[in-house]
């Protein structure tokens, strides 16, 4: 089991952890100190981490690897007496996807800010390598959020080793880290212009409160590329986020294949050490597994065997976020897949459990009916004209409470629909919140940019523009006249996408709106946005909101917003199918345009049962 593993530069900044038991300062600092500053012990730049010699501090064992070129180190801590044979490959294997995915941001000159949320990423890999191995542990506890886990060696020590790379400003977990703040920014050798003699020059503050210098005046100066509406939007690569099928539809990834391509891609003909995103093996669920252990094997299994690990499991599914009545179902489903069987002599029912449970929770999280987004898009712009001219184009609108993400994720879609070759109408449906129609304009224009920076004659990109009327009007009427005016156009719309007002799901004067709005925009397709921090109110937020649109329309997917911030906490997933019947089309990952994946059921099960 480990203890700690963590992604620091080598100047000594945290960029990402995960902590399993409080580990003192020391027993990093001591790697530091030893390896990277006297280098009192010998260890190879980029090479595999089974190449470097195994460090032991206190009770601790610490293995690493290094990037040299962007002055990265990986390290793993372990207590001395376990052995851990995978732990070679979990850090070979997790450089490689770290560097993957991060690399350009540590080579931008003069980078500030690192964002790398990697929690899935290291926990799928962590999983994958245990079943592998046919080790099974407990769940582990709660991680420790200890500022003081990594504090700077002394002022007095010499400075470690600079990379090559422009230091990057610390982030622990896609967050800048408290001690981060206190680093000092970067500094250029560019001087100042000396000042008109006899003027006055006006006092410019930074964001802590100081006075910025003229230095951080040319750090922000962009005015040589335009105005910051008219910046060029860095080139987000497709391949980072989408695959093209057979038919040459770009569809989005989900982490098993993210993963999977970017260990492939490092170590070619090598096996991957991904599991496969179907099938789960019986190690995966070692936390809850292990509450069935008291049960004998060898026997039938009765409703007094399972009633008392049937209740321990409810309780660990509440805890992971799943609804108290979907993780009494689950239960339920399990204790009646299970009765009156019998396990083998010699075998407590491990198998069997994790079996019963994977069904259960696949047949939840499992679509009835087909929702091929990309093909309906398709057959309805390959439709012939309307009676009265021009073609309908198709209707996707996005609903949902305050302050879940609803205009981010409607500009993802918008980008996975211009990678489509689609032509976009946003319409901006949101008349009450002050900054809304703002909020779009500004997606509109950066997803405008990247079409002229990314689109090329063997990967053509859409287009894209705004329908907006403003604040204080009818919101159903905008909604009704953007798809008129996107299908009377010279060259129409192939999809009009409606962002529209947060509401709170209990307000009802707010909600009974909904049901106008449906009848005159008539949208294909209502999406609604929910976020994975909300817990058990997701049930309520989800029946509400599909009933609010009138016996004939109701919600027709969910689109799962900051699933990169809750971990293993994934359970808002499950208790929104269940309540509604409703798939989840998409999980959301990230704040960029490309963090948009598509929900893969066995890895949802994985977390849940972790």
């Amino acid at each position: 089991m480990l203890d700690s593993f963590e992604i620091l530069t080598t100047s000594g900044t945290v960029l990402w952890q995960r902590s399993y038991a409080p580990v003192s300062p020391s027993v990093i600092n001591s790697l530091i100190k030893d390896v990277f500053i006297e280098e009192t012990v010998s260890y190879s730049n980029d090479a595999s981490a089974s190449q470097n010699p195994p460090y032991k501090a206190d009770k601790y064992t610490l293995k690493w690897a290094t990037v040299k070129d962007l002055g990265l180190i990986f390290v793993a801590v372990y207590q001395s007496l376990l052995h851990l044979p995978w732990v070679d490959q979990l850090l070979d294997n997790i450089k490689a996807i770290f560097t993957s995915l991060y690399q350009d941001q540590f080579k931008k000159p003069y980078t500030c800010v690192v964002d790398c949320p990697f929690d899935g990423y290291f926990d799928r890999q962590l999983e994958s390598l245990q079943v592998k191995a046919g080790t099974r542990e407990s769940a582990p506890p709660h991680e420790v959020e200890d500022d003081t886990l990594f504090n700077k060696i002394s002022e007095d020590s010499p400075a470690p080793p600079q990379s090559s790379a422009p230091e990057p400003l610390r982030s622990l977990g896609g967050k800048t880290s408290r001690r981060a703040r206190k680093q000092p920014g970067p500094v250029t050798t560019s001087k100042s212009p000396v000042p008109a003699q006899g003027r006055k020059q006006k006092r410019r503050w930074d964001h802590g409160g100081g006075a910025a210098s003229d230095e951080d005046d040319q750090l922000l100066d962009y005015s040589t590329t335009g105005t910051p509406d008219e910046t060029p939007q860095e080139v987000i690569q497709q391949k980072d986020w989408a695959r093209k099928t057979g038919q040459g539809e770009v569809v989005l990834k989900d982490l098993d294949d993210e993963m999977a391509e970017i260990l492939s891609t490092n170590k070619p003909g090598s096996e991957s050490t991904t599991s496969s995103s179907s099938g789960l093996s019986t190690s995966a669920y070692g936390a809850v597994t292990g509450l069935f252990r008291s049960v004998v094997g060898g026997k039938k299994l009765t409703a007094s065997d399972l009633q008392k690990p049937l209740s321990a499991m409810q309780n660990h599914l509440i805890g992971k976020n799943v609804e108290r009545t979907a993780a009494s179902r689950l239960c339920n489903s399990v204790q009646a897949d299970l009765l009156d069987t019998r396990t083998s002599s010699f075998q407590s029912p491990d198998a069997a459990i994790a079996n019963s449970m994977e069904r259960a929770l696949t047949k939840i999280m499992t679509p009835t009916s087909s929702l091929d987004l990309l093909r309906s898009i398709a057959a309805r712009t390959a439709a012939a004209p309307l009676p009265t001219g021009g073609k309908r184009p198709y209707v996707i609108s996005v609903v949902g409470v305050n302050g879940v993400g609803k205009s981010t994720t409607l500009a993802k879609l918008a980008f996975l629909l211009l990678h489509n070759n689609h032509r976009v109408l946003v319409c901006g449906a949101d008349t009450f919140r002050s900054g809304a129609v703002e909020q779009l304009r500004v997606h509109v224009r950066a997803l405008q940019s990247l079409i002229h920076t990314s689109s090329t004659a063997e990967n053509p990109l859409g287009s894209i523009d705004l329908y907006e009327r403003g604040y204080g009007k009818d919101p159903a009427h905008i909604a009704r006249d953007a798809v008129a005016h996107a299908s009377t156009r010279a060259t129409p719309f192939d999809v009009v996408l409606i962002d529209t007002a947060g509401r709170r799901h209990n307000d009802t004067r707010l909600m009974s709106s909904l049901e106008g709005f449906a009848r005159l925009a008539n949208p294909d397709k209502i999406f609604m946005v929910g976020e994975a921090l909300v817990g058990s109110d997701a049930v309520a937020q989800a029946r509400d909101f599909n009933a609010a649109f009138g016996a004939k329309k109701g919600l027709d997917g969910f689109i799962v917003s900051k699933c990169d911030t809750v971990g293993e906490m994934v359970g808002t997933i499950v208790s929104m199918v269940h309540a509604t019947g409703v798939p989840v089309i998409a999980v959301g990952v990230g704040q960029h345009y490309g963090d948009l994946r598509t929900l893969n059921v066995g890895w949802a099960c994985r977390l849940l049962m972790s």
